[in-house]
């Protein structure tokens, strides 16, 4: 049986939580559902699909032995229960008799060969299936100027230190795996895979949407009326800008190839949006309140 990736089906990652996988199967649903196809034998298929990756990903526990077990996932309980009694005999063997109602390697070869279909070895035990490990998860968090470049990070789990190296842009929620860092195999199966999902927080002068940066820059009354030049801060250092006579309050321009770095593509950047504040002058003088009225009369 050909391994079929659910989570690809519906379109969500895997990390997703139960009202993303709900959503994506409606639009699934509706977009290949027989009705609105009534002659397409591949939407057809496809429709069934659907509903077979929700009917297991909606479902929390389902879904946990899919996650571990993959496209032997309905064979979990007994595989679980096979490898436990196996575990026990294993302990008690040279300690208890036949007549004491031991597992003995023949009884266990049958149960297992009519479980799972394996063959045996010239020893009599039988071919196990091979099966990868569960995939540890784990949450890094980072903040937006960590995010910027690309940069090493070593972290803990279970006790091995893992050195990875993030490129920059990496998104918030994004998931990337490390092979081979998730729990061990059974029966020499491959070792499972660790799965990082980044937490990217909010910085306090940069808005980030998707590889655009957005900032505010106040600006007084009068570079607004008269222009002038400033300066404006980026992730990369401080550029000049100038601002024109006359520019509104919330008039926005962009510094192409100055916003956030795009994942994985070399020196391509997003763009930086400024949006101008104009600051409006408290506590006027006496003079410079008449200067504003003799403006106002013009």
């Amino acid at each position: 049986m050909a391994f079929i990736d659910y989570y690809e089906v519906l379109g969500v990652k895997k990390n997703a939580n139960e009202k993303e996988i709900k959503n994506a199967y409606r639009k699934q649903a509706r977009k290949f559902h027989p009705d609105v196809n009534p002659t397409d034998k591949t939407a057809h298929q496809k429709f069934q699909g659907v509903n077979e990756a929700n009917e297991v990903l909606s479902d929390p526990v389902k879904r946990k032995k899919y996650d571990q077990y993959g496209k032997d996932w309905k064979h979990a309980d007994q595989f679980e229960n096979a490898r436990q009694s196996q575990s026990y005999s294993s302990q008690r063997s040279g300690k208890q008799t036949a007549s004491e109602g031991s597992f003995e390697d023949s009884d266990y070869s049958d149960f297992f060969s009519s479980m799972f279909g394996g063959g045996f070895t010239g020893s009599g035990r039988p071919n196990q299936p091979k099966y990868k490990g569960r995939d540890f998860n784990a949450e890094l968090h980072l903040n937006l100027r960590d995010a910027y470049t690309t940069h090493q990070q070593t972290f803990t789990v279970n006790g091995k230190n893992i050195r990875i190296s993030i490129p920059a842009g990496i998104d918030n929620g994004q998931t990337i795996k490390v092979k081979g860092y998730g729990g061990p195999g059974v029966n020499n199966g491959p070792a499972g895979d660790l799965l990082i999902t980044f937490s990217i927080s909010n910085d306090p002068q940069f808005k980030r949407l998707g590889s655009d940066l957005h900032i505010i820059k106040e600006i007084d009354l009068y570079t607004a009326v008269l222009g002038g030049g400033i300066q404006v801060d980026t992730l990369n250092g401080k550029v000049k800008l100038t601002v024109k006579p006359g520019t509104q309050n919330g008039s926005k321009v962009k510094l192409k190839g100055k916003g956030f770095p795009v994942y994985k593509k070399e020196n391509e950047f997003g763009d930086l949006f400024v949006t101008y504040q104009t600051k409006i002058p408290e506590n006027l003088t006496e003079k410079q309140k008449d200067l504003f009225t003799e403006l106002s009369k013009l």
